[in-house]
C-alpha cells in the first residue's frame, strides 16, 4: 500500500498536508508492512468541513431509503469480492489468523446486508391523539456529521458498525482508523468510492488520538461522535463533546466474567465447557473487548476444570497468522506485549498462582515477533488488578464460588459491564443468573458470538449507547414529531 494518497477528504485523495507518515508494523515478524499517510489537525478539520458541507448542501441526506439501500447492497457485493484481498491486509495489520480475518470481512458484509434491509422497512409511526382531523406522525432523520473512531483490535469490522448504519441513515462521515491498523480501512474506503458514495459524505483521516483528537471532537460542527476503545480517552471525549452538547455514544471494553457451574456434569459437557473457555480467552491472543478473561468456576470441580485448561493451553498453537497451522497470532505490537508483561508480573506479585504461559514463546522462528504464551493464574480474587483492570491479552484469571448468589455476586462485582458467560446444565438456573448479570450480552452456554441484528453494548464503564439493531441505527438517528391539523379552525384561546 505505499504510495498512496491515503487521505480521502471530500471525495478526492490527498497526501498529509504536512507531509507526515506512519510507518505500520507488522507484528508477526516486526517488519514495515506499509507506509502511510498521517494527518495532521489541519487534514482532520479539512475533513469534518467536507462533511458538513456534504450534510447541509449535499443530497445524502435526503437522498430516497431505496437508494440508500441499493448502495449498501453495492458495498456488501464488493466486500465478497475481496473478501480475500481484505483478510490478508487484516492479518497483516493485527497480526491475527488469516481464518479468523476472512470471518471478519464476511461479517462486515453481514452488517452491510442487514442495514440495508433494516432501513428499507423502517417506516413512520403514527401516533393516535384522539382526533380525527390531526395526523400524529413521528419521523426518523439523519443525525448529521458523525465522527466514527475505530478500535485497532477489530478494525474493519469495528468500523463497519458504524458505518453502515450512518449511511443507511443518511449521515455523513468522518473515519479515524487506529493508527496502528489503518489498512483495511484505507481499502475499504477505496471500496465505498467505487460502490458509488457521493464525494464528501464518508472522509478518512488516519493518526493518533492525541493529534486528531481535539480537531475531530472539540468542534459544533459534528452532530454525534462514535467511539470504541479505552476507558480514558472515552471519558476524554465525552467532556469535550459535552462542551458543545455533542452526542457520544461509547463502547469502553470490558472485564468479563465466564461462570461454569459443576452441573456441567463430564464427558461431552465438560469437554465443550472447557473449549468455550479457552476460546473465550485466548482467541486473538485475548485482544478481544468482550473476551472472556475471568474464570468464575465452582469450587468442587475447579482444581479438575483448571489442569484440563491448562493442559490444553499449553498445547495452542502460537504463530503467523499466515501460516495455517497457527491459532493464535501475536499482540499487535511491542509495546502491547510490554503491557501485558507487566500485567504478568504483576499477577505474580499480587498472590496470583501462575499455572501456563507467564512467557514470551522460545521458538526462534517467532523471535522477531510479537507474541506470548497463552497465560492462566489460579487462586486469584477480586483485590488483584490482575482481575480488575483489562489486560487485553491472553491472560486467564480464575476465581471460585460456592454457591449460586456468590457467582453472580463476584459476576457483577466489575466497573464493567460488556459481556458475560454462563455454563450450567441446569436451565432454570441458567435464566436467572444471565437475567441476574448486569453485562449488555450474556452467553449461556456458549461464548463469542454476536448477530448484526442484535444489539451491542454494556453497563457501567463498558460505555453507553447500543450498536448493531435498530437501537444502532437509532443511534444515527433524530426522531421528529409532526402534528398535521387536516382541517384548522379558530383555537378560541383569546377572545379580543
Amino acid at each position: 500500500m505505499d504510495g498512496g494518497p491515503d487521505l480521502y477528504i471530500g471525495g478526492s485523495w490527498r497526501r498529509a498536508g504536512d507531509g507526515g507518515t506512519r510507518e505500520i508494523v507488522n507484528p508477526a515478524d516486526g517488519s514495515v508492512a506499509a507506509t502511510v499517510d498521517e494527518a495532521s489537525p489541519d487534514d482532520a478539520r479539512a475533513a469534518v468541513a467536507a462533511a458538513r458541507q456534504a450534510f447541509d448542501d449535499g443530497a445524502w441526506p435526503a437522498t430516497p431509503v431505496a437508494e440508500r439501500a441499493a448502495l449498501l447492497d453495492r458495498i456488501a457485493d464488493l466486500l465478497v469480492r475481496d473478501k480475500e484481498d481484505l483478510a490478508l491486509l487484516e492479518t497483516r495489520d493485527t497480526g491475527k489468523t488469516l481464518p479468523e480475518s476472512r470471518i471478519d470481512i464476511d461479517d462486515v458484509t453481514s452488517v452491510f446486508r442487514y442495514y440495508a434491509r433494516l432501513i428499507a422497512v423502517q417506516s413512520d409511526r403514527v401516533v393516535d391523539v384522539g382526533d380525527p382531523t390531526v395526523v400524529s406522525r413521528v419521523v426518523h432523520e439523519p443525525i448529521g456529521v458523525c465522527v466514527l473512531i475505530a478500535p485497532w483490535n477489530y478494525p474493519l469490522l469495528q468500523m463497519s458498525w458504524k458505518v453502515a448504519p450512518a449511511l443507511a441513515a443518511g449521515c455523513t462521515m468522518v473515519m479515524k482508523p487506529s493508527e496502528v491498523t489503518p489498512l483495511s480501512t484505507i481499502a475499504f474506503t477505496r471500496l465505498l468510492e467505487e460502490a458509488g458514495v457521493p464525494a464528501g459524505v464518508v472522509n478518512l483521516v488516519q493518526g493518533s488520538g492525541a493529534t486528531l483528537g481535539s480537531a475531530l471532537t472539540d468542534t459544533p460542527d459534528v452532530d454525534f461522535i462514535s467511539f470504541t476503545g479505552g476507558v480514558s480517552t472515552g471519558r476524554a471525549i465525552a467532556e469535550v463533546a459535552a462542551r458543545h452538547v455533542t452526542k457520544v455514544a461509547l463502547e469502553l471494553g470490558g472485564k468479563n466474567p465466564h461462570i461454569v457451574f459443576a452441573d456441567i456434569g463430564t464427558g461431552d459437557g465438560w469437554d465443550s465447557a472447557v473449549d468455550h473457555v479457552l476460546t473465550g480467552v485466548f482467541l486473538h491472543s485475548g485482544q478481544v473487548c468482550s473476551a472472556g478473561t475471568r474464570l468464575i468456576v465452582e469450587e468442587s470441580i475447579a482444581d479438575d476444570f483448571v489442569a484440563d485448561l491448562a493442559a490444553r493451553a499449553a498445547k495452542i498453537r502460537v504463530g503467523d497468522g499466515m501460516d495455517p497451522a497457527g491459532e493464535t497470532g501475536p499482540l499487535v505490537s511491542e509495546q502491547h506485549r510490554a503491557k501485558v508483561e507487566s500485567y504478568v508480573a504483576l499477577g505474580i506479585s499480587e498472590g496470583a498462582r501462575l499455572v501456563c504461559g507467564g512467557s514470551r514463546p522460545s521458538d526462534p522462528a517467532l523471535a522477531k515477533g510479537s507474541y506470548y504464551l497463552p497465560t492462566i493464574f489460579d487462586r486469584c480474587d477480586r483485590s488483584m488488578r490482575i482481575v480488575t483492570e483489562e489486560t487485553f491479552g491472553p491472560i486467564l484469571t480464575v476465581e471460585r464460588f460456592t454457591d449460586e448468589s456468590e457467582a453472580i455476586r463476584l459476576g457483577n462485582d466489575t466497573q464493567y459491564g460488556l459481556a458475560a458467560g454462563v455454563r450450567t446444565s441446569d436451565t432454570a438456573r441458567g435464566e436467572r443468573v444471565v437475567r441476574a448479570l448486569r453485562h449488555g450480552t450474556v452467553w449461556l452456554n456458549d461464548f463469542g458470538y454476536y448477530t448484526a441484528a442484535a444489539e451491542w453494548g454494556g453497563y457501567g464503564k463498558s460505555g453507553n449507547g447500543r450498536e448493531l439493531g435498530p437501537a444502532g441505527l437509532a443511534e444515527y438517528q433524530e426522531t421528529k414529531h409532526i402534528w398535521h391539523n387536516v382541517a384548522p379552525q379558530k383555537a378560541g384561546w383569546f377572545k379580543g
